[in-house]
């Protein structure tokens, strides 16, 4: 194998290793949001907007993070407290927002069903 060869290969696998290392750190933070009898982190889902042309000055990417509320559905207040919760555990991590930014995602929203999304960021 040559230099620019072992270059190459060496720039792949650390283009591969962010995302891999990004979405390990979500994992780890949204994880720990709720305790087990709360609400249980499912994970995340990175979605393509079709609706917005290519050309378009915004990213068209945003990611979902899901969980599932034990129990039945909470009142309004309660959801929107979760959210919140959800939400502060993101912003308060500034590493995996600016990495969640640097891989194009300009939103993220949270689940817990499969029925509604709530905007975070």
């Amino acid at each position: 194998m040559n230099t620019q060869t072992l270059i190459r290969a060496a720039a792949l696998t650390t283009l591969f290793a962010v995302p891999a290392a990004q979405a390990e750190n979500l994992d780890i933070v949204m994880s720990q949001v709720f305790p087990m009898d709360h609400a249980t982190y499912i994970g995340f889902e990175s979605v393509e907007r079709e609706d917005i042309p290519v050309s378009a000055a915004v990213e068209r990417k945003y990611l979902i993070v899901d969980f599932r509320l034990a129990g039945a559905q909470p009142a309004t207040e309660q959801l929107q407290a979760s959210v919140h919760k959800v939400c502060m555990a993101l912003l308060k991590d500034r590493e995996l927002i600016r990495s969640l930014s640097d891989s194009g995602y300009d939103m993220v929203s949270v689940a817990f069903d499969r029925r509604s999304q709530f905007d975070c960021l």
